[in-house]
């Protein structure tokens, strides 16, 4: 049962055996990060050091990967694929002054740090931390014991998420697979794959989204630019799709209210390839092709959750266009030490109303939001656009069709070389015209230019606030691509009095 303490959450977990030994180990593992700290108690002989050991796996994907006590060298270090961790055990220690000497204060940077016998570091430990307390129960059994897993800090939070996907496993059936932490997003959703037998599926672990401070009339960002809070978009999505013959994941388990969700593995095979990736343009063109049989049906704007639950897509409305653009001067420019004046600020916002009019005014259609090579993977047995699968569309709108085709050739992570993006623009603009003799080819390619050019000031100003309020400085490599983009997209002839206001205000990144 979890409980909420002063400071802290706790929950208890019995280890009868072995097994359930290694699979606390699993779901701990599956919630680190890089940084973290973690105090192992207990007794001599409780079990501190075989969970270390479990952990200590689990984490390097090797189950015979020597892992020995540390007891005599104090310190041991291991380089795994998501961080380095060490594994400290201060049995030996009698002072805590002695931990300078022992290296404490030159651990490598970002390092996990897992400790034995916290208690000999007393007034040393950091606020925010997990402490998995380990008791011997031997009346239930020669192996049985406790661990007592509390959060402190902000691992409070963290630790009643374990407690929570712990249930929603056993629930789904699902409790004993093996458990592999994805490569994450810059969102606060983590993703793992799980394997148990013959069967592999995709954990999505999404806390509902909390609101930030307010920034315009009282609401959030988040309320103005239409982001989802919880799960019931990206299911609500998922179904939809799959009713029109798009290859989303098919949902297996869901928990609307923890906001956990059982997803199908699509695989990892992707629409780039290389170091650094590039286009794979066979597989690219199929996307589009993908855009094109969407924007051919009239879509509806509220979609089926679950039973007697629904989802009403929101309007892509010019205060959220609006409060995207913006990111550029609260956060990009503020990063070149470059700044808009008040009046310059209301020019930017006039110019931008003026170039949106006519996607506000465009037939609206399921815009994903997100369709670019990240969330696109490669289905070779499937067939036509069903090839394409599509994840990542919880925060979809009704709005502009370019929209996403913007998205998708000028990818803000890939280099989409201009001839390129040209070729399959053509592609797409042909096949709608081919099919659909009201298509407005010149019409589609003004706002195809407009929504290039805000998607790519958003993005620049994203990335600026990644680095600055989020501590992800890995973005930031990918702004001169997005700033050739913004200069590609600008160029258009209709964008000429916006182009002058980036000109005389907007710098390139350093």
């Amino acid at each position: 049962m979890l409980q909420t303490m002063s400071g802290g959450s706790s929950f208890t977990v019995a280890l009868p055996n072995e097994q359930a030994t290694s699979r606390l180990a699993i779901d701990v593992a599956a919630a680190l990060d890089p940084g973290d700290f973690v105090t192992l108690s207990g007794d001599l002989g409780a079990g501190k050091t075989a969970f270390a050991r479990a952990l200590i796996r689990t984490l390097a994907g090797d189950a015979a990967v020597e892992v020995p006590s540390p007891t005599f060298t104090l310190m041991q270090t291991y380089d795994l694929p998501r961080f380095t961790l060490v594994h400290a055990d201060l049995y030996r220690v009698s002072a805590p002054g002695e931990l300078a000497e022992l290296g404490f204060d030159d651990l490598p940077e970002q390092a996990v740090m897992l400790l034995e016998w916290p208690n000999r570091a007393a007034g040393h430990l950091p606020p925010d931390r997990l402490d998995i307390a380990f008791t011997l129960t031997p009346q239930s059994g020669p192996e049985s014991r406790d661990a007592r897993i509390t959060g402190h800090g902000a691992w409070a939070a963290r630790a009643e998420r374990i407690a929570a996907a712990r249930k929603f496993l056993d629930q789904a059936g699902l409790a004993a697979a093996q458990r592999r932490r994805l490569i994450g997003d810059a969102s606060t959703r983590c993703y793992e794959q799980l394997t148990l037998g013959a069967r592999r599926v995709i954990l999505m672990n999404a806390p509902r989204r909390p609101d930030g401070p307010p920034v315009r009339e009282g609401r959030p960002y988040s309320a103005i630019a239409h982001l989802a809070e919880d799960v019931k978009p990206f299911i609500a999505l998922a179904k939809g799709l799959h009713q029109h013959g798009f290859s989303a994941p098919e949902i297996h388990a869901v928990d609307l209210v923890e906001g956990f969700v059982v997803l199908e593995d699509l695989g990892s095979d992707g629409v780039v390839a290389g170091s650094p990736p590039a286009p794979i343009a066979p597989r690219y063109a199929a996307a589009v092709d993908v855009l094109v049989a969407l924007h051919r049906h009239d879509l509806p704007d509220t979609l089926a959750v679950v039973p007697q639950v629904e989802h009403h897509l929101p309007r892509y409305d010019i205060d959220a266009f609006l409060i995207e653009a913006e990111l550029l001067p609260d956060w990009y420019l503020p990063r070149l030490k470059a700044s808009a004046a008040d009046a310059a600020r209301q020019d930017f916002r006039g110019l931008w109303r003026a170039a949106l009019e006519p996607a506000l005014t465009a037939r609206p259609t399921w815009v994903l939001r997100d369709f670019h090579s990240p969330n696109l993977l490669w289905l070779p047995d499937r067939r036509d656009h069903q090839r394409v699968g599509l994840l990542d569309f919880q925060d979809a709108v009704m709005g502009p069709a370019a929209y996403d085709l913007a998205s998708l050739l000028q990818d803000a992570r890939v280099d989409v070389p201009e001839a390129l993006e040209t070729k399959l623009f053509d592609r797409y603009v042909r096949t709608r015209s081919g099919g659909e003799p009201t298509f407005d080819a010149a019409g589609f390619a003004v706002i195809y230019a407009a929504l290039a050019a805000q998607r790519a000031s958003k993005i620049l100003g994203i990335f600026a606030r990644l680095d600055r309020r989020d501590g992800k400085p890995q973005y930031l490599r990918h702004m001169p691509r997005v700033w050739r983009y913004l200069r590609r997209a600008l160029a258009h002839r209709t964008l000429h009095a916006l182009r002058a206001w980036y000109d005389a205000h907007v710098p390139p990144p350093a």
